[in-house]
């Protein structure tokens, strides 16, 4: 009966509509291949503009680029077409924005209004900063056209900021300027650290807690580690705080299988933040020169026995065993007081570059570096990257790389 129905009309039909079916299939693939691997100097040029701009470029713009990719030479090529591309506000106004927006919120959401922690990449990036100092620079850029002031208080100059960007008029290179968070905030300039010290960072992760979420959302953004990819169990326990159980649940295997393997390295690190905390009644970020936060000492009755925190005094242990392998500086000594030292420490390893290279190629390219190729492109370029913290010229890199994909 089997063979009866092989051999009936309708069978065969079904038979023939289903090769049609892969064949056309085969061919779209086939022509999409075709078109992508002979996409001309102008489809690339417009690829180009789309991924660094976020907008369709002008006629006239679109021809200097193609141009520009047609030429080629040291002083042309992709890279000069990219630069072309990166001269539209929209670059900095929604391309950077959307960048960087993610890291000034636990949600790490884009949805955030404008803030300093976001104007402060943008500017960083605008004036080729090196962006190694984002962790530890007494830097801040605030809108110089904006009747409000930056405060230390709230948001208000950022929103108006951001109004303002909306505005056809609105010039990056002249509309935005560069301050001092100590000038502004009234915080001591070596307290300062980049980012970490903004005002958006402090109401996000220096709010209530033990401090410990900055520690981690600056992980997590900046060397592209969250906690579970950094737990090792191997190292020395010494400074975990006495809010640690020692025997979650009655259980001591869970804190010397689980607990431990972050509390370990983390904790002696997020020492160097136990002078600040985020002031929920006045709105703003609270530095104590020599005074220890009363959040490092919450729940101390859990476990007596455990780290009192004394100073901000931090020890990188995460230089010995599997974490060795961030690539900690030869160069710095590992251990030191306060977030701008951390910065220096947590901005000088190999795993920042790279995780810096890595989160603007997926913004350009739309992707994930997904094999050796894209591999290799990502080391090349970090090790341009790592000659000056220049982050501009990563954006150009990855839009050259990715302009046929």
């Amino acid at each position: 009966m089997i063979s009866r129905m092989h051999s009936t009309p309708a069978f065969a039909m079904f038979g023939s509509h289903r090769a049609m079916w892969w064949l056309f299939v085969a061919a779209t693939l086939i022509m999409t291949s075709v078109s992508v691997a002979l996409a001309g100097p102008r489809e690339q040029a417009e690829r180009i503009h789309d991924r660094l701009a976020g907008v369709p470029p002008t006629d006239l713009i679109l021809t200097q680029m193609e141009t520009a990719i047609v030429n080629g030479g040291p002083s042309s090529g992709p890279i000069a077409a990219a630069n072309i591309a990166m001269s539209d506000p929209h670059f900095y106004t929604v391309t950077l924005k959307n960048f960087a927006a993610p890291w000034t919120n636990r949600d790490q959401s884009v949805f955030v209004p404008l803030n300093d922690y976001i104007t402060l990449v943008i500017g960083m990036v605008r004036d080729s900063v090196p962006f190694n100092q984002i962790l530890t620079g007494d830097l801040l850029y605030y809108g110089n056209k904006i009747a409000t002031a930056p405060s230390a208080t709230n948001n208000d100059h950022y929103v108006a900021l951001e109004s303002a960007m909306r505005n056809p008029t609105f010039n990056p290179a002249q509309d935005l300027a560069q301050t001092t968070q100590s000038g502004t905030y009234g915080i001591p300039s070596a307290a300062t650290a980049g980012a970490i010290t903004t005002r958006a960072a402090s109401e996000a992760f220096f709010i209530a807690g033990t401090n410990r979420a900055m520690f981690r959302f600056t992980l997590i953004n900046h060397l592209c580690k969250d906690m579970e990819q950094v737990h090792d169990t191997s190292i020395v326990p010494d400074r975990i705080r006495q809010d640690v159980s020692r025997s979650p649940g009655g259980d001591s295997r869970v804190f010397l299988n689980n607990c431990i393997g972050c509390h370990a390295g983390m904790d002696p690190l997020a020492q160097a933040f136990a002078y600040y905390d985020f002031d929920e009644t006045t709105s703003r970020l609270q530095y104590t020169a020599g005074a220890v936060q009363e959040k490092y000492f919450h729940n101390k009755e859990t476990f007596g026995d455990g780290f009192v925190t004394p100073d901000d005094s931090w020890h990188n242990h995460w230089r010995q065993g599997q974490n060795a392998l961030i690539g900690w500086s030869s160069s710095l000594p590992g251990a030191g007081n306060g977030a701008k030292s951390l910065g220096q420490e947590l901005a000088g390893s190999d795993a920042f570059a790279q995780c810096q290279v890595t989160k603007v190629f997926k913004a350009v390219c739309l992707r994930a570096p997904g094999d050796a190729a894209d591999r290799g492109a990502i080391d090349a370029m970090t090790a341009s990257f790592k000659s000056g913290y220049d982050l501009k010229p990563v954006f150009a890199e990855s839009a050259k790389y990715c302009m046929g994909n």
